[in-house]
């Protein structure tokens, strides 16, 4: 079954209770990480398949993907923000997820990359890293409900709407990565994280 397999090559990180606590959004940025004066964002791809195929070959079509509004309401992107001390990376990127998104599930240890880019509005310099994420539960009520819509969509539709280029890079990666572990029979395991 495909999501066995996908199961075997990843591997759980953090719990949502260990994350977000009381699903309260984190405010402020004196945590804040920064490195050679990039701000550190991080976040995730969440992803799910649209049924369990008895074939273990998985193309794009076979994915669908989680967006969710920008705060300000112009266009949609992928749950992200900013990394900070008191957190590893992976504690980061699902509980930015949790807060933005309001699903939970399964974090790769992999990243898909990393970005530097500008924010137009801020004129601030950023370094981001994007995770996949296998969503396992979709809450009905999360931090950001009241600000952000999210929506499943296909692939294609997500490449189309997204906002920002290197999300749409990573979703890429997310995608190559996925169908080349199913069609070339890959089950290795992505190995244990570190969560420092």
């Amino acid at each position: 079954m495909v999501a066995l397999v996908a199961q075997e090559t990843i591997v759980s990180l953090v719990t949502p209770e260990n994350v977000v606590g009381n699903l309260v959004s984190r405010t402020g940025r004196h945590l804040q990480r920064y490195q050679k004066g990039r701000r550190q964002v991080v976040g995730c791809i969440p992803y799910r398949y649209k049924c369990v195929k008895q074939s273990l070959d998985i193309n794009e079509e076979d994915l669908e993907v989680l967006v969710i509004s920008s705060q300000k309401g112009k266009g949609m992107l992928f749950p992200k923000g900013g990394w900070e001390i008191d957190e590893s990376i992976q504690e980061a990127a699902l509980r930015e997820t949790i807060e933005e998104a309001g699903v939970t599930g399964i974090v790769e240890c992999e990243l898909l990359g990393e970005w530097n880019f500008k924010s137009r509005a801020h004129n601030t310099d950023y370094q981001g890293y994007m995770f996949p994420l296998l969503v396992q539960d979709q809450l009905a009520e999360w931090p950001e409900k009241n600000v952000r819509s999210r929506k499943w969509m296909s692939v294609a539709e997500a490449r189309k709407v997204c906002q920002h280029w290197w999300m749409k890079e990573a979703l890429d990666r997310l995608v190559m990565r996925l169908t080349s572990q199913q069609l070339h029979g890959k089950e290795d395991s992505v190995g244990t994280c570190s969560l420092s």
